[in-house]
């Protein structure tokens, strides 16, 4: 029997990124193991992860716990990378599939003397160096990049700009583009008026609400500053507008006092961390992404999913997502008044928005569960 490792740096990872792959694997008859720190700091994040865990343990996986610490400094990796490397001497595992930048680092360290029996893909979730990022991130993270892709035998990327990166100036032996994680169609389905005014109902909104909805960490990346610097703007203009803030993150605090401050406490609402992300979608009106940096946004997919038109930042990932003009907005990613225009030219025609949504619901077909099932066996495949 064939010997495959999925590894990730925490083990919300495989939730949310690996579960796709794993059925994959198992369909191909291997054993299965999986390494992920699964530890967390939070009580509640801490019985989502034992519940992953039972999860993981039902499906016959062996499961390895390794404080893997998503820092790249950090102390804890010097261990993890003694772990990995002995859990890989000892399994001999025929594939080895690394997720986040600190595991391909770990695991293509790991296994760079085992090559003739261990293969090793890689799937890079969005470079850390990007066009428009920082030269402090190009000198930091393109060089370790560059390196450790001569000890990669497949690297997978999730949108345009990486994949160009990858295959121009990397030496991994094969470079693949896969159309992200795969979305859940049968999860996330398209709104009608019904939908819509069900959920309006159940979440306490009014159907007259004019609904903006963003699911993702509270974060500098995320930059959902500039949607509260937005809405400020709008709040005469569009007195009933709302935006949902689905997610929790270390800028929390900070972004509830721009709220707080600019007395927006009624239109900027933040709802935490949330498993029915698709049902708040489907009250919603447009889907809305400020992001600085992406691989491939699922956020954004799920909007796709549910038929909703959008309005996303100009950053890689967004834009191999949302055509200007055709499913949605893409504007600068500090101009919160082209933000708020795109805002209110979707308030002001349903047309519009049902045409843009329509788009979107045509446009995902391609990052469908089902798509990405065949790239990701195909690349299996070669190895196993």
């Amino acid at each position: 029997m064939k010997k495959a490792l999925i590894l990730v740096s925490v083990a919300s990872m495989i939730d949310q990124f690996n579960m796709l792959n794993i059925k994959v694997l198992q369909e191909m008859g291997c054993e299965i193991h999986v390494a992920a720190n699964f530890h967390s700091g939070s009580t509640t994040s801490n019985e989502r992860v034992n519940s992953f865990r039972e999860k993981l343990d039902s499906l016959g996986i062996k499961v390895h716990h390794i404080l893997i610490n998503r820092s790249v400094l950090s102390k804890d990796n010097i261990r993890a990378y003694k772990e990995v490397k002995s859990l890989i001497e000892r399994e001999r595992f025929d594939v080895v599939h690394c997720h986040s930048p600190i595991g391909g680092v770990l695991v293509r360290l790991a296994a760079r003397k085992k090559r003739d029996k261990t293969k090793v893909i890689y799937t890079a979730h969005g470079f850390h160096f990007f066009k428009g990022s920082s030269k402090l991130s190009w000198i930091a993270y393109y060089p370790i990049e560059k390196w450790l892709s001569r000890y990669t035998d497949c690297l997978i990327t999730i949108n345009k700009e990486d994949y160009k990166i990858s295959n121009t100036y990397f030496s991994a032996k094969t470079s693949e583009f896969v159309n992200g994680i795969g979305i859940d169609l049968g999860r996330f389905k398209p709104q009608t008026i019904e939908s819509k005014m069900e959920y309006r109902e159940k979440y306490g909104f009014r159907e007259e609400d004019f609904i903006l909805i963003y699911a993702g960490e509270l974060s500098s990346r995320k930059h959902q500053d500039l949607l509260i610097q937005t809405i400020h703007l709008l709040e005469n203009k569009v007195p009933n507008i709302r935006l949902l803030l689905a997610g929790k993150g270390t800028e929390r605090e900070k972004y509830e006092s721009m709220v707080e401050r600019l007395n927006l406490h009624d239109k900027v609402l933040f709802l935490g961390y949330r498993e029915d992300i698709n049902n708040l979608m489907l009250s919603s009106d447009v889907a809305v992404s400020s992001s600085r940096q992406e691989g491939l946004p699922v956020n954004v997919m799920e909007a796709m999913a549910t038929a909703l038109p959008l309005i996303v930042t100009d950053c890689r990932g967004n834009k191999d997502l949302v055509v200007n003009n055709l499913n949605g907005y893409v504007v600068g990613i500090n101009d919160p008044n082209a933000f708020a225009g795109a805002i209110e030219r979707l308030y002001s025609s349903m047309d519009l928005r049902r045409e843009f949504g329509m788009q979107s619901q045509n446009l995902i077909k391609e990052y469908s569960n089902e798509v990405v099932r065949k790239q990701i066996e195909k690349i299996y495949m070669r190895y196993i």
